[in-house]
């Protein structure tokens, strides 16, 4: 296999670095192009995303993949910087240490969060794109067709993907999921508008939510937030009435002062009937007095509290690191057992076609020297003939296989093939 990946990730290079190096979904069809411009009889995959641009060139033959200088050449050129700055950042592997990387990466093996589901999707994407540029990529189909289906397998097989260890997936989907037993039939209140807002609604939909409301004390903000969950705007100062009417409770503003107090809260409480609430108070400083938690029915959790579930989850999740290492380096053997198997299958399919055309072409000649001969010796020659060559052939290709079978390096196949003098 002829695979060479250079690139960086967080375990290397710097933030600036990978802001640098990152491509848009827009740039990656212009440097594609600009490879082939220059490695007409290569392959080329790019996988950019937040954490990571890796670039993916393969071959036919080795001498038709660019260098490593070369590939961070043209990284260097696309990002700005200098190739000696860059190269510094840079970690390349080739053929065996390729696609076992490849599979990690697919797998999240690789990630910065152990187990986190985005990046197979960007590397089936990262392929898509590639082979809309260039649909004859035979190493680039076998590797990135494995990785995918590798990844599939640590999925299926380990539960590394099994707890969420992000602070909105688990609040909404872990914790007030143990309450609630469904969200689609909740009144949801979502106290400010920032990132953590934004992310905790992203969950909150996918697990069903539709009744939700956005309170904000900038109006303007609740309203953006507001439409793109077809939601609906609660003026800040009718926060107490919205507190009253909701089930679940998800704050993240950014006050320095509680934003209910114990007192506040009182108020609330007398409406309420005892209704269950549940607070995720995500906020620091917290939003809630913490005091509200030991009202009856009232479930109140703080960024704490999420946290260390958060942790817990990663924890199971890296104890199932040490199968999924496994795996991969399982899968990465089988994959270069299966690329030794089809290379000695294409030689001794030659050799045997060379063999053949060999003794046709005598026992041609032969028969066209000897007048007379009956078809029975005719026949008879031919079987000689025919088990000459098998019995000559027999050892080598025994050889071959045997050495196959036990994952040698390829030099007693390249033995043959200058031997026998088999073109590619």
């Amino acid at each position: 296999m002829n695979l060479l990946v250079v690139g960086c990730s967080h375990h290397q290079a710097s933030v600036s670095m990978r802001e640098q190096l990152a491509f848009s979904h827009s740039q990656i069809g212009p440097f594609l192009d600009l490879f082939y411009d220059r490695y007409p009889d290569s392959e080329a995959v790019l996988l950019s995303t937040c954490n990571r641009t890796e670039f993916y060139a393969a071959a036919s033959k080795p001498e038709l993949i660019p260098s490593r200088s070369e590939m961070v050449e043209l990284l260097a050129n696309q990002s700005g910087l200098l190739q000696s700055e860059l190269d510094a950042g840079i970690f390349s592997f080739t053929d065996r240490g390729a696609v076992k990387h490849l599979f990690s990466v697919a797998a999240s093996l690789d990630s910065m969060v152990i187990g986190e589901t985005q990046i197979l999707a960007q590397v089936k994407r990262a392929y898509q794109l590639a082979v809309e540029k260039n649909e004859a990529m035979p190493v680039s189909h076998q590797a990135f067709q494995a990785a995918i289906r590798v990844a599939r397998r640590v999925s299926n097989e380990t539960s590394i993907h099994a707890n969420r260890v992000s602070v909105p997936s688990v609040a909404i989907c872990s914790l007030a999921k143990q309450i609630f037993e469904r969200l689609n039939n909740k009144k949801i209140l979502v106290i400010g508008a920032g990132e953590m807002a934004e992310e905790s609604l992203t969950y909150i939909l996918s697990e069903g939510g539709r009744d939700i409301v956005i309170a904000n004390r900038t109006f303007e903000s609740s309203q953006d937030l507001a439409k793109r969950c077809n939601g609906r705007v609660a003026r800040w100062e009718d926060l107490e009435e919205e507190l009253t009417q909701a089930d679940l409770i998800v704050s993240t503003t950014g006050s320095t002062e509680p934003v209910v107090t114990g007192e506040i809260f009182q108020r609330i409480e007398t409406k309420r009937n005892q209704n269950p609430m549940f607070i995720l108070d995500l906020a620091v400083p917290r939003d809630f007095d913490e005091n509200i938690g030991d009202y009856p029915n009232v479930y109140l959790y703080s960024l704490d509290d999420v946290q260390k579930q958060c942790l817990r989850n990663q924890k199971t999740r890296e104890s199932q690191f040490p199968e999924a290492l496994r795996i991969i380096e399982q899968e990465t053997e089988l994959f270069f057992a299966d690329q030794r198997r089809r290379s000695s299958g294409t030689a001794i399919a030659m050799l045997k076609q060379k063999a053949t055309e060999t003794k046709e072409a005598e026992l041609t000649r032969l028969m066209n020297r000897l007048e007379g001969v009956s078809t029975e010796h005719r026949l008879e020659i031919e079987k000689s003939f025919h088990r000459l060559v098998n019995k000559i052939l027999h050892p080598p290709l025994e050889s071959l296989q045997d050495d196959t079978a036990k994952g040698s390096k390829h030099g007693l196949l390249d033995a043959i093939k200058k031997l026998f003098q088999l073109g590619e």
